[in-house]
């Protein structure tokens, strides 16, 4: 699974998401590029789940090295490794050991149930609060300071990839070799 010509925005106001954590589930893969590969890098020791699909902006480079992290609203969990077109509405902001760490929120393009969704204020505020909780709590347990901002609306997207879309095409690392079977 070769990451390297997907666009992290096939256009304005679209997204291309690739899974990496399907809802409901505590182990979280990541995308390991030297394999081509999800892979499983840990259980998470706590009873909290993801709350909605979780991956990331392929060829972005956010503040903490990473590609960019993006949650998808589906109706039913997909698996890790699916491409999905998506909408961003909004945006988690954290601060994970003082480094940002936003969030992207979307839905997805394929989903016209979901067609009318534009704006994070759509969305529950319990639900918004359940996001949060389980960042403050899994990365807590981790022994890991994380600091949660709060929520903004779909206009501050656009900024955030733009800061997050080197100018030049890169190969980005999200596991180490050594996390690899060989």
């Amino acid at each position: 699974m070769d990451l390297s010509l997907l666009p992290p925005s096939p256009m304005k106001g679209i997204v291309n998401l690739v899974v990496e954590i399907p809802a409901g589930s505590r182990n979280k893969y990541e995308y390991c590029s030297e394999a081509g590969i999800m892979a499983l890098d840990r259980v998470l020791h706590s009873s909290v789940r993801y709350p909605f699909d979780y991956g990331f902006i392929p060829n972005t480079l956010a503040d903490d090295g990473a590609p960019l992290d993006a949650m998808v609203i589906m109706d039913e969990p997909t698996f890790a490794g699916c491409l999905i077109k998506a909408r961003p509405i909004g945006v988690l902001d954290m601060h994970d050991c003082g480094a940002y760490d936003g969030k992207l929120l979307c839905v997805p393009v394929a989903n016209p149930r979901q067609s009318n969704i534009i704006s994070i204020d759509q969305i529950a505020p319990n639900q918004l609060e359940d996001v949060a909780e389980f960042f403050r709590t899994s990365k807590g347990l981790d022994g890991r300071t994380v600091q949660i901002d709060g929520w903004r609306d779909y206009d501050v997207v656009e900024d955030i990839l733009k800061k997050c879309t080197p100018s030049k095409k890169k190969m980005f690392k999200v596991l180490k070799k050594s996390k690899i079977v060989k």
